[in-house]
This record gives C-alpha cells, sequence and structure tokens, in this order.
C-alpha cells in the first residue's frame, strides 16, 4: 500500500511540474506571439473630409461595432468586465490619450482591414476580420467620420487576460484576427447598396467575429464562460433563422434586443444593431436565408 501511495505521488508531482512546465511554455508563447511582427503590404486609402463621407462614417461607426468597443465619443469604453478578463476599448478620438494622433492613412488601412498595428504587431481584439471587406469608400468613410469626432480624453486599450486565455492564445487554440485574415485578399469592390442578397453578403461580414467564418456558429473565441455559444446563422440544425423567418421578424430583434416570446438575448451588440438601416437588415435576412444548409 506504501509503496503503491509512494508511486501515486510521485506520479501527480510528475503531473503538476509538467502542467507547471506547460504554463510557462504557453505565457512564453503567447507573449511571442503579441509581439510578432506581421508582414503586410497595403495600399493607403486617401483621406476624405467632405460631409458625404463622414455622414456614411458616422453611421458605420455606429452600426458596425465601433461603439460597442470604443464607446459613442471615441473616448474608449469597457466592453468586457467579467472578473479576471477586462478589456477596455482605446481612445480613437483626436483627443488626449489617443491612439492615433500619429497614424498615416496606411497606418489605418493596416489596423481597420488586417489587425495590425503601425509597427507590425497584432491587435489581439480588433475583430478586423469584420472588416477586412470593408471597400475604400467604406473604409475612407470610417476614417473620415473619427478624424472629424470632438476630441475626447481617454487612454491606450487595456487588456487583463485570465491564465486559461493567454494559454489558449499561445498554444493558438485562439488566434488574433490577423492570423485569421487573409492578407492577400485585394480590397473588396464596390456593392451597390439595396435588398440584394450581394449587399447582404457585404453586410454579414459585421457577423463574423462571434458567428465564425462560416456563420455556423459555435463558442465566441476568447469570451467568459458563462457566455452562450453562437447561434448559427444559416440554415440547419442548430439555426436562429426558423425564429426570424421575415426581415421584419430580424428587425424587431435588432431594434428591441429581445426574442418574440420578450426574452432577453445576451451579449448581442444591439447598440450597433439597432443603428442599422433598414435596408442594410433586409439585405441580410434576405442573404441569411440564401445560405445553404449545414449539414445535418
Amino acid at each position: 500500500m506504501r509503496k503503491w501511495a509512494k508511486r501515486a505521488g510521485i506520479a501527480l508531482g510528475v503531473m503538476v511540474l509538467l502542467a507547471a512546465a506547460a504554463a510557462v511554455v504557453g505565457v512564453q508563447l503567447a507573449d511571442h506571439r503579441m509581439q510578432r511582427v506581421v508582414d503586410v503590404r497595403v495600399q493607403a486609402v486617401a483621406y476624405r473630409a467632405d460631409a458625404q463621407a463622414v455622414e456614411r462614417g458616422r453611421y458605420l461607426y455606429q452600426s458596425r461595432g465601433c461603439v460597442d468597443c470604443h464607446g459613442a465619443n471615441g473616448a474608449g469604453r469597457v466592453f468586457v468586465d467579467d472578473g479576471a478578463l477586462r478589456i477596455k476599448g482605446p481612445n480613437i478620438s483626436p483627443g488626449p490619450g489617443n491612439v492615433v494622433a500619429a497614424y498615416q492613412p496606411v497606418d489605418w488601412v493596416r489596423t481597420i482591414r488586417h489587425g495590425v498595428k503601425p509597427g507590425g504587431q497584432p491587435l489581439l481584439i480588433m475583430p478586423s476580420e469584420d472588416y477586412n471587406r470593408f471597400t475604400d469608400d467604406d473604409l475612407a468613410a470610417l476614417v473620415a467620420y473619427v478624424r472629424s469626432m470632438p476630441p475626447a480624453t481617454g487612454t491606450a486599450a487595456e487588456l487583463r487576460l485570465p491564465l486559461p486565455v493567454r494559454l489558449a492564445y499561445g498554444f493558438g487554440v485562439l488566434r488574433d484576427a490577423a492570423a485569421k485574415i487573409d492578407h492577400q485578399l485585394p480590397p473588396q469592390a464596390p456593392i451597390a447598396e439595396g435588398v440584394t442578397a450581394q449587399h447582404g453578403a457585404y453586410v454579414a461580414n459585421m457577423c463574423l467575429g462571434c458567428h465564425g467564418e462560416q456563420l455556423a456558429g459555435g463558442r465566441i473565441p476568447g469570451a467568459p464562460p458563462d457566455w452562450p455559444a453562437a447561434p448559427a446563422l444559416r440554415p440547419g440544425p442548430d439555426s436562429a433563422l426558423p425564429r426570424y423567418a421575415t426581415a421584419e421578424d430580424l428587425q424587431a430583434l435588432f431594434r428591441a434586443g429581445k426574442r418574440k416570446d420578450g426574452s432577453e438575448v445576451k451579449v448581442m451588440p444591439f447598440g450597433s444593431l439597432r443603428e442599422m438601416s433598414d435596408t442594410d437588415v433586409r439585405a441580410l435576412h434576405l442573404y441569411l436565408q440564401s445560405l445553404p444548409a449545414l449539414p445535418g
């Protein structure tokens, strides 16, 4: 019995040492990934300052999720505060403490489309997979609006990750946007705005970060453990589409932030979704309905 207990104790000790070693390696790998340089060659998109561009940029800022992380005034806001996990978006207004004061046109392209800082390091939280397909016109419009904002006081981003998240990132289970994006893709060609599946596909890019590349749903990468899995947004098992058979149903969800039965929907960015135009919502619904069903 003593012999067995001794062996068990040794085995347990070895397992603890291996786990500790793995944790050290994982943290080091995470730090290395955060500091790696991503070589992205992009073409600058010229600044615009005309009223039409600023107004289009305002709409994109409010309806495509920017406001959820950076706040209505661009000063940055805490959007996840869950125990050991805390994430705050940086100040991107022209005010004190902003992180974009030295940005050149090419830096906006790298950041928005590719999730890469001006120095080449990846932006860990920036959901650039949602914005990679922005047309040049929309990217220029968004930048025009951000640069036109009244100065607001804020700080750089705040990122506090619990050990399990750091390890998952270090070992490649979680990936930043720069690791997900095909940086060789040319910019999206202009798409006529209208209630069409083509325009809906363009709008649906904003859903990729949470609902996945194929809109098949699943756990949201890096989300707190109490967050529910994102449902599929295409026909098939576990799809949310049957609950929103018409564009009006989807529009009601976006406007009210509640299901038909009045129940709350957790973690959806309704602050942005309720700002979407009728055309965008209808086009999105049309596109989602047109997708092939997921295998059963």
